[in-house]
């Protein structure tokens, strides 16, 4: 993994025009990570879930998710085209902290990420977006909207959660394909400014 670019690179149909971008999904323990990874994919997406286990209670906190009976041990993979010749290739990382030392591996070559939150546990969101934060890799906030969580607008979120400016938040349902799509759309949107404007710096 460490070899992949965030820059363009042939897709598998040997198209040279073709833009192959990595993503990231991250969040906290069971905010819906591979939950937006199978529903946007538009193939059989690649998971590493093992089943929670009582040994795991004493490191996994379930409160608020106390129907997850599995977890991500390494990462979920999957792709979804945006549209011809641009492909997204998506990488969700695990979300337990006995896990963060392959996020530095994941991360490489990254165009940018998705943190995923829920208002029900903010807080378990802080972690991703202190990662992202200070290694400058462009992010957006998608609060998964789950219907028993209180509603919040994404001017709520951002000033909870201390973003930067500009940072993008946007309201999704992580089950929803068209509503992943649109929250991958905006993260490639966003991180392609970013880039563009630290070009512009770079030569300026």
């Amino acid at each position: 993994m460490g070899s992949e670019r965030s820059d363009a690179t042939p897709d598998e149909t040997g198209d040279d025009t073709a833009l192959a971008l990595k993503i990231l999904v991250a969040g906290g323990f069971g905010v819906g990570k591979t939950t937006l990874v199978g529903a946007v994919s538009e193939i059989r997406p690649l998971r590493t879930e093992e089943l929670l286990s009582e040994v795991g209670q004493s490191v996994d906190d379930i409160e608020g998710v106390d129907r997850k009976v599995t977890t991500t041990v390494a990462m979920d993979f999957g792709r979804i085209t945006i549209r011809s010749g641009l492909s997204l290739y998506l990488f969700g990382t695990p979300g337990q902290d006995r896990f963060w030392f392959l996020w530095d591996e994941l991360s490489q070559g990254a165009l940018g990420a998705v943190v995923l939150a829920d208002t029900r546990r903010l807080e378990d969101c802080f972690p991703a977006v202190d990662y992202f934060e200070h290694r400058r890799i462009p992010f957006v906030v998608a609060v998964n909207c789950f219907a028993d969580a209180r509603t919040f607008g994404a001017h709520e979120v951002s000033r909870a959660l201390d973003l930067d400016r500009g940072t993008p938040v946007v309201l999704c349902d992580a089950r929803d394909r068209d509503s992943g799509k649109e929250v991958l759309i905006r993260l490639v949107e966003y991180a392609g400014r970013r880039h563009t404007a630290r070009l512009l710096d770079s030569v300026g």
